[in-house]
């Protein structure tokens, strides 16, 4: 089968990061989560007192992402990629509301942004590819075979999200996950450097109602007869 890269862009909360793992695994293609990279970039500036009451030591950071070394490893017992942080395996940590908090605020920081694409581009060099993100189909990929943009209502990607983190063990409450997710959309939609929106030639899903096996279904069947096309 002929490789292409794929992405899927949109709303956090929305699966985008599930759908991208089983859609890579039908293809036999290759799955890159770059929403835990800049998680992992949130957590070493978390841990290095970079972020202090909201505050971001914009210079402290910069200083910083010139030895954050980011990769992927396979993890044989649960058959994903866990995201490696300086070769510490930051898979759980990252994924905490505490880091949800405050990835945002990284994500839209220019410098930031330029050393992560600068990376994912280089795994898209051989195609083959299934990338998920918030703009892998405008900013990273803008010539992409594939294209998806994944939307929900707010209500719904909080409600999916508070369910994960209360089996995960956290204590949340639905209204702050509500708030996170509010806020997070507003700084993705209104930052500067590379917002948050919908490629135009890429196919818009709303899922508010609609399973995983249904989005899967429609992305797999819309992939392969664009690869069809490609080859004949």
């Amino acid at each position: 089968m002929k490789g292409v890269i794929v992405a899927i862009d949109g709303y956090s909360s929305t699966g985008k990061s599930t759908l991208a793992k089983r859609l890579a695994a039908a293809l036999d293609y290759i799955y890159v989560d770059t929403g835990a990279m800049y998680r992992a970039v949130t957590y070493a500036a978390m841990k290095n007192d970079i972020i202090t009451d909201g505050h971001i030591d914009r210079d402290a950071l910069k200083s910083l992402l010139g030895s954050i070394k980011l990769s992927f490893e396979l993890n044989k017992k649960t058959g994903n990629a866990d995201i490696f942080l300086n070769g510490e395996n930051v898979e759980v940590p990252v994924r905490t509301l505490e880091v949800s908090v405050h990835v945002s605020n990284i994500a839209a920081i220019s410098a930031v942004r330029k050393k992560l694409v600068q990376q994912q581009q280089e795994m898209g060099e051989n195609k083959g590819i299934v990338m998920d993100g918030r703009d892998i189909g405008t900013v990273v990929f803008p010539k992409a075979e594939v294209k998806f943009f994944l939307t929900a209502s707010p209500e719904k990607r909080a409600l999916r999200r508070y369910k994960e983190l209360q089996d995960k063990g956290e204590k949340v409450s639905y209204d702050d996950v509500l708030k996170n997710v509010q806020n997070r959309d507003y700084i993705d939609s209104h930052r500067e450097d590379s917002p948050l929106k919908k490629a135009d030639t890429a196919v818009e899903i709303d899922n508010s109602d609609m399973g995983l096996d249904e989005q899967l279904e429609r992305m797999l069947s819309y992939t392969k007869d664009i690869i069809e096309q490609i080859t004949n």
